[in-house]
């Protein structure tokens, strides 16, 4: 198992560096110029030529990669072009709140994905299968931006029942110790502040997480479907087990395993893919952060936010991989 894990990590090396190459040869082929973006559009061209050598753009292209690897080997991800923070600083200091709308998507993923597509699985070629497997495919096909903007204008402007956006209502004096707030309000004892956060993630997790919860359905349903067909299945029915024996041990157990592999393909979107759902909703994420660092062509949060969130991708993968063996020990890994 630990020659498993330390092969798997460095696996990742090889990978982060092909990941970085591309990032820096996309991020300099995006249109605009940082300088300018800075300065703003009536700077003169000495200050914007000025700029450029401060940010060591004014040399080639195989000189600002050898400075910027010579950097990430060193820990060192740069500092921001908008407001002079460190990139690594600032993204610890946002993950926080991406995380916390990333896991109450996918809690809310799994915990209605999974039943529901078990369901559709035990009802095949019903009805209440066809209701199912029909919802799944909207969930499916609708863009995650026009979902979160359709729960925003129904059920905060229209409804009032839940936040428009935001983390935590700021008339709230909380205590923030991790920045978790959700958690941070149950730690002190301030159950307001807790409430307040977990109303606050509800309809961006919503959004976030529908198409994830789609996907997951649509994977258990075709799962257990296939396991049911076993013949240890027919087997443990022919013992005379319990109903609810043969679903739980038989069934569902062995059906976890492409559900185990897509939850973490998912885990790992959700990560990445929640800066749409947080420039709607105002969730001060990284997604938020990132979207506002490409508007301004903010080239070492870019790169460094993108390879953070590979880093964080990557390991999500391989506890996937060590799942699988507390799932099925015949797959797991040595």
């Amino acid at each position: 198992m630990i020659r498993f894990v330390v092969r798997r990590l460095l696996q990742m090396v090889p990978v982060l560096l092909g990941l970085s190459l591309l990032l820096f040869l996309w991020v300099r082929a995006l249109p605009g110029d940082p300088a300018r973006a800075l300065l703003g559009r009536h700077a003169t061209p000495q200050a914007v030529a000025q700029v450029r050598a401060e940010l060591g753009l004014d040399t080639s292209l195989p000189e600002q990669y050898y400075h910027y690897v010579t950097s990430l080997l060193g820990g060192n991800l740069g500092t921001s072009i908008q407001d002079g923070q460190s990139v690594l600083h600032t993204f610890f200091d946002r993950l926080p709140a991406t995380l916390s709308l990333a896991i109450t998507a996918l809690a809310i993923a799994i915990l209605i994905g999974i039943p529901l597509g078990y369901l559709a699985a035990r009802h095949q070629g019903r009805w209440l299968d066809t209701f199912l497997v029909s919802g799944s495919l909207v969930g499916v096909v609708t863009p995650v931006f026009f979902l979160a903007i359709l729960l925003r204008l129904v059920f905060a402007d229209w409804l009032h029942w839940l936040p428009t956006g935001g983390q935590q209502d700021p008339r709230i004096d909380a205590t923030h110790v991790t920045n978790f707030y959700v958690l941070d309000g149950i730690l002190t004892g301030e159950w307001d502040a807790a409430w307040n956060a977990l109303e606050h993630l509800i309809l961006p997790g919503i959004a976030l997480g529908t198409m994830s919860m789609a996907y997951i359905a649509r994977i258990t349903r075709a799962s257990v479907i296939e396991v049911m067909d076993e013949n240890y299945v027919r087997t443990a029915r022919a013992k005379g087990l319990a109903p609810r024996v043969v679903s739980l041990r038989h069934v569902l157990r062995n059906a976890l395993l492409p559900v185990v592999t897509t939850i973490g393909l998912m885990a790992g979107l959700l990560l990445s893919g929640s800066v749409l759902t947080e420039t709607v909703f105002n969730f001060s994420g990284i997604g938020q952060y990132l979207f506002q660092a490409i508007s301004a062509n903010d080239y070492p949060v870019i790169e460094g936010f993108v390879l953070l969130i590979a880093v964080f991708y990557c390991v999500i993968n391989l506890l996937v991989d060590l799942a699988y063996g507390f799932i099925d020990p015949r797959v797991r890994p040595s």
